[in-house]
């Protein structure tokens, strides 16, 4: 009855995956109009790999929003490989640049051990990336997985945030803390963190104000709640998620740089990757702050986000139908 059991979850996990794979590929569909199909015209219409070819890959690759620093990896790597194998015809660079795009994009071996032990998860981002909406489907995605979950409610500055997530944590049958708005964010934490530890918790997502305009600030607010968890909670495995909008491009970019000046980044969360042009900012953002994309958002339902797949990324981008 077990194995019974096992299989129908897999069977069902499976058919998850197809479903995501195919809302991940129609998301994409403007990214592909836009740049896989300017990519196969510079392959196809050149007779010769020189520099006017690799030019052309270049500006294409930057109006794709992969961003300077991630083309130049991009075709350095391309310029190795058609030296190394003697290629000859531009044609056959189109696999070699798509293996090189998804070199840039791999999230290492260790990417979800948060998922697998005690940990606390700090989610950071500006107001409107979907951040608070993507910590009430990372909790509806643990309890799926029947793990325990809590969530504190340290945005304390926006008058909806509480509320908001308070409705996230009740959909996904999850705990919360919170507190007043206006209160210390660092004192919400402390709560939340007695309560994991009291409830034996699996995970304790704590959700933040998403401000930048004043980094000072947000750097002393942070650092505030960084030192409670490790006083508090040394034991806890510690991950910190940056939500970024995917259609916001090289922006998305910029907002990143930001935080990981003011905290430790171990991953990225990119939300509304479904119907825009810039899905290209996927690649860019690991490539240049060196942080995995751990989860991509394509939809508002509970259901659409999920884990990064390198592999299923490329293949949503590249394939035509």
């Amino acid at each position: 009855m077990d194995i019974e059991k096992e299989e129908e979850q897999e069977q069902e996990q499976e058919k998850e995956k197809k479903g995501f794979f195919r809302r991940l590929w129609d998301g994409l569909a403007k990214t592909r109009d836009n740049f896989v199909k300017n990519m196969d015209y510079v392959f196809r219409g050149f007779t010769n790999i020189d520099d006017e070819f690799y030019e052309e890959l270049e500006e294409l690759l930057i109006t794709g929003d992969l961003g300077v620093a991630t083309t130049q990896k991009i075709l350095d790597d391309l310029k190795k490989e058609v030296k190394e194998q003697k290629i000859k015809e531009p044609a056959d660079c189109k696999d070699l640049l798509i293996q090189s795009i998804r070199r840039q994009m791999d999230i290492g071996e260790t990417a979800y051990e948060f998922e697998r032990r005690t940990s606390v998860v700090l989610v950071v981002g500006v107001n409107g990336v979907g951040k608070t909406t993507t910590i009430g489907k990372l909790a509806a995605k643990f309890r799926r997985d029947n793990k325990k979950v809590l969530l504190a409610a340290a945005d304390t500055f926006r008058a909806a945030a509480v509320e908001q997530l308070r409705e996230w944590a009740n959909r996904a049958q999850a705990e919360m803390i919170g507190g007043q708005e206006g209160s210390d964010p660092a004192a919400v934490v402390y709560d939340a963190i007695a309560a994991a530890k009291a409830r034996k918790a699996d995970i304790l997502l704590i959700d933040t104000a998403g401000r930048l305009h004043n980094k000072k600030n947000l750097m002393a607010e942070l650092h505030k709640i960084n030192t409670i968890i490790e006083k508090e909670y040394p034991d806890a495995y510690r991950e910190t998620l940056v939500v970024l909008d995917g259609t916001t491009g090289q922006n998305a970019l910029a907002q990143a740089r930001e935080f990981a000046e003011v905290t430790d980044l171990s991953g990225i969360v990119l939300t509304k990757l479904d119907g825009t042009a810039k899905g290209g900012i996927a690649v860019a953002v690991q490539a240049e702050l060196g942080v995995p994309v751990k989860y991509i958002g394509v939809g508002e339902t509970v259901d659409d986000l999920e884990k990064f797949d390198p592999d299923q990324f490329v293949s949503a981008l590249f394939t035509a139908q």
